[in-house]
């Protein structure tokens, strides 16, 4: 599921790893894969055994290959290539084939949770505050003190939580200064709650992440829109067990996204199915609203 202020668009795939989310930026077709230099000198081929190594320095370097004539040359000449390494190696060159090709713009920022499929897909990469707090939530101190500990710094959490929203409506460059430096005096790890400082120390790993807002205030600190248009697809699977077959899922993809894009743009779902069903195409395209909203909105260096 892919949003932003001015739509909605669900995919549906059989995995959710790091090509699936490439399949999903990039309009929902396979990406192209590209063996590049930076790929050859990544940790996913220089991981991997110098007879491999090898065979790899001699593919061609730049040229677009599909998933199914690499993996076919995969299995003829590294027949002996693991799992993890083959996965390895595939994400890599889907990576830079993603940002080599020039049919779909590629996302520059991305904001979303911490999962691993998301590291590295783009040049920058907002965390989900709300997703980091969960993880306070989920502590269960035994002792007293630990609970009055964790506590007392929750609300701190939260409270510098709220001096971002505040940043986010009136951006100064003492303020985001500011905020920079009383991040490291926030999470420091030395609480003598255990479970507490190495929370903490996860949380400080992910500094210029979760501080992405203070170079783009215009981007949210969580990704609840999301997680709500995501609430939207499961609610439909309870109560239909999921659709049956390939045509099943791209009508459920496509209605879902018309349906929630439409609600973003201000457009009435049931009259715009009703126009375009009967052929009358009176009401302009949802695309053509999000290019002229686009143009009114400012919303910054991420939304180019």
């Amino acid at each position: 599921m892919l949003c932003n202020p001015l739509y909605t668009a669900y995919t549906t795939l059989p995995k959710k790893d790091k090509r699936a989310v490439l399949t999903v930026l990039h309009n929902g077709q396979p990406v192209p894969l590209r063996l590049t230099p930076e790929v050859l000198a990544s940790e996913a081929v220089t991981g991997l055994p110098r007879k491999c190594q090898g065979v790899l320095s001699a593919w061609p370097v730049d040229v677009p290959m599909d998933e199914a004539t690499v993996s076919e040359r995969l299995d003829a000449e590294m027949p002996s290539l693991s799992a993890k390494g083959r996965k390895g190696l595939l994400d890599a060159m889907a990576l830079a084939g993603y940002h080599a090709q020039t049919t779909v713009p590629p996302v520059r920022l991305l904001v979303c949770d911490d999962a691993p499929q998301f590291r590295g897909l783009t040049e920058e990469l907002a965390l989900c505050w709300v997703h980091d707090g969960r993880h306070y939530q989920k502590l269960v101190p035994h002792l007293p003190l630990h609970r009055e500990i964790l506590e007392a710094f929750q609300k701190r959490y939260w409270d510098y939580y709220d001096r971002l929203l505040a940043y986010r409506e009136h951006p100064t460059p003492e303020e985001r200064t500011r905020l920079w430096e009383d991040f490291d005096a926030l999470f420091v790890p030395e609480t003598g709650y255990a479970h507490l400082d190495y929370r903490i120390q996860q949380t400080a790993a992910n500094k210029d992440n979760l501080l992405k807002v203070l170079a783009h205030p215009e981007i949210p600190l969580h990704n609840n829109a999301s997680e709500l248009a995501v609430r939207r697809r499961v609610r439909k699977r309870d109560v239909s067990f999921g659709p049956r077959g390939p045509a099943g899922v791209a009508a459920w993809d496509t209605f879902q996204t018309i349906a929630a894009t439409a609600q973003k743009l201000g457009v009435s779902f049931i009259a715009y199915v009703a126009d375009r069903v009967s052929g009358r195409n009176e009401m302009p395209s949802l695309a053509s609203l999000i290019t002229e909203r686009a143009r009114e909105m400012d919303l910054g260096a991420s939304w180019a």
